[in-house]
């Protein structure tokens, strides 16, 4: 199936679906392409006979896979889109099948615009799961001009060599010393601001949907967000009560992590929370407005990304350690999923 700018293989949720006759289909979409849900919802009616409900719930990731509440709904499988499956997790609570959205708009012309402002030769070259399929072509095209171009290989959240996720970028740290910078394929800040804190390197971003090559802008936001992390570190110095954020999507437990910051903080007289949820909104953080500050050991974008809608400060795990005095500012790193 096609929609504006992708390919979405609902045929193999079809075949799937069909062949194992599955009666009740949960169907779980990223808010990008929740505009062209009915046309998902006919195209399963169409060419099944099973049932199809809608989450309405936000799907940013791999990890927001089923929920046991899907179970009581008597739902047998769940299908979601615009995803790659996470290859450490196996243990689904209702089977899945992951629809990739794969790009249609090839990257030869954002390359070829990109060149002139490559002023470095050895490139590491990376991308999300929409963009996968053009690697080799970017590759390709940097070497036919003289590049050398390394693709790394992540850790085993990763699916394919060269993906980055919001939470893990260890296709690109894997290779940072062999490389002079990165080449970004994708849209948006956040996984080339991710590159640029994790692997202390020069990125520039390339989009094949609008077609802009951007590095300037990208080192200007790094020192906008710095300054922002910075001073979120600053505004919980005198905390006295922290609340630990643990998410329950797969890989955002991170127990071990929060036990260890729980030991780290009470060794300093400070008194420490645990709070569990799924969704992350100022709304439902908001409501223990008698905590000083919150650590994530969740999602790490919950910190980054929304920082401005928080009116209690949050802040990351190493972010924690900088404030006890545990390690330096200049040893500041983007928390990882790894």
């Amino acid at each position: 199936m096609k929609i504006p700018g992708y390919t979405i293989e609902l045929e193999k949720a079809v075949r799937k679906i069909n062949s194992e006759e599955h009666k009740k289909v949960i169907l779980q979409i990223p808010e990008g392409f929740k505009l062209h849900v009915l046309e998902f919802v006919d195209y399963f009616v169409k060419n099944t006979s099973a049932e199809i409900i809608v989450s309405g719930d936000p799907c940013y990731g791999a990890c927001d896979i089923g929920l046991r509440e899907f179970k009581d709904l008597g739902a047998d499988l769940i299908v979601q889109i615009g995803h790659v499956p996470i290859p450490s997790i196996k243990d689904y609570h209702i089977p899945m099948i992951f629809i990739n959205a794969k790009a249609e708009m090839s990257v030869k012309k954002v390359i070829e615009k990109a060149l002139p402002s490559i002023d470095f030769n050895n490139i590491g070259l990376v991308t999300t799961a929409q963009h996968g399929d053009f690697l080799n072509e970017a590759k390709k095209i940097l070497e036919k001009n003289g590049k050398d171009v390394s693709i790394g290989y992540g850790f085993s959240r990763v699916n394919f060599e060269g993906q980055v996720l919001g939470c893990n970028f260890s296709a690109a740290t894997s290779i940072k010393d062999d490389v002079d910078g990165f080449l970004f394929i994708g849209s948006g800040d956040f996984h080339p601001l991710g590159l640029m804190l994790s692997t202390g390197k020069p990125v520039i971003a390339c989009d094949p949907y609008t077609n802009k090559v951007r590095f300037k802008e990208l080192d200007d936001l790094k020192d906008i967000v710095l300054r922002q992390r910075y001073g979120a570190i600053a505004r919980s110095k005198d905390a006295k009560s922290f609340g630990i954020l643990i998410g329950t999507k797969k890989g955002q437990q991170r127990m071990d992590l929060a036990m260890k910051i729980k030991e780290q903080l009470e060794k300093k007289s400070k008194k420490t929370y645990f709070i569990v949820l799924n969704h992350f909104i100022p709304s439902n953080i908001e409501t223990f407005r008698k905590i000083d500050c919150f650590v994530s050991v969740a999602c790490p974008r919950i910190a980054i990304d929304d920082y401005m809608q928080y009116k209690t400060p949050i802040i990351t795990p190493v972010e924690v350690d900088i404030l006890l005095g545990l390690k330096d500012w200049k040893e500041y790193k983007f928390d990882e999923i790894l």
